[in-house]
């Protein structure tokens, strides 16, 4: 017989890690029950959010995952997306990412080999409760609604030089304000990718088109229910 052939194509990818902060210590503390239930707001959170935006969780990791994609921009805009909603669920946790890119070895067509895949990891050890940590490299196709809050030369472990990191959040807006109807993300018309008007004639801001394509295909009220208090117009 004879050899298998081992399939390995260089390929670029953007990574994330999320890591629910404080997971062991709630184990201890809480009991193996409200563990399992942070999990399971987690992994929810995870797996609409990244659905929606065209986000692949490449593994789940315990109390973290490991997220990739082609682009930046989507990546950067679910991790930022999930710290904003676990932090608003009815149970409020926290969550730690670290995000990276550059090229890697795709390796037997499911596992990731590179720098860039070690560089996110580690960043996600070093970022704080709530925090997104970003390498330099990453934050060149940020969504317009979001900023770097701060940059510094970090040195990880394993690594023999420093490199430039920036920290992630929300862009400060001034102007009125209005809720992305599908994520929540607060915004105004000046970093909001798009504007539309409803059946209402109320215009309605969305961070990306993920969430309006989301908006969009949303079921339409059966026809006794439009225009009740309970469902508002079609298109609304």
């Amino acid at each position: 017989m004879g050899c298998a052939t081992i399939v390995a194509v260089r390929v670029r990818r953007s990574f994330a890690f999320v890591d629910v902060s404080g997971f062991t210590a709630l184990t201890d503390s809480a009991g193996d029950e409200r563990a399992v239930a942070v999990l399971d707001t987690f992994r929810t959170l995870a797996r609409e959010i990244c659905s929606r935006r065209g986000v692949r969780i490449a593994k789940w990791l315990g109390d973290g995952a490991m997220l990739v994609n082609v682009a930046s921009e989507p990546i950067l805009a679910a991790t930022l997306e999930m710290q904003f909603a676990a932090a608003r669920a009815p149970a409020p946790i926290e969550i730690a990412s670290g995000v990276a890119v550059g090229d890697v070895i795709l390796y037997e067509g499911d596992d990731y080999i590179g720098h860039c895949v070690n560089v996110a990891a580690r960043l996600t050890d070093r970022a704080a409760r709530g925090e997104v940590l970003a390498a330099a490299e990453a934050v060149e196709c940020l969504p317009p609604w979001a900023v770097v809050l701060a940059t510094e030369e970090v040195t990880l472990r394993g690594l023999e030089r420093p490199i430039p990191v920036a920290r992630l959040g929300f862009r400060p807006l001034t102007e009125a304000v209005v809720d992305d109807p599908v994520c929540g993300i607060p915004l105004n018309r000046s970093v909001a990718e798009i504007t539309v008007r409803d059946g209402r004639g109320v215009e309605r801001w969305f961070c990306s088109e993920s969430c309006y394509d989301t908006w969009e295909r949303r079921p339409a009220p059966p026809p006794d229910d439009q225009g009740s208090l309970r469902s508002p117009l079609i298109g609304s």
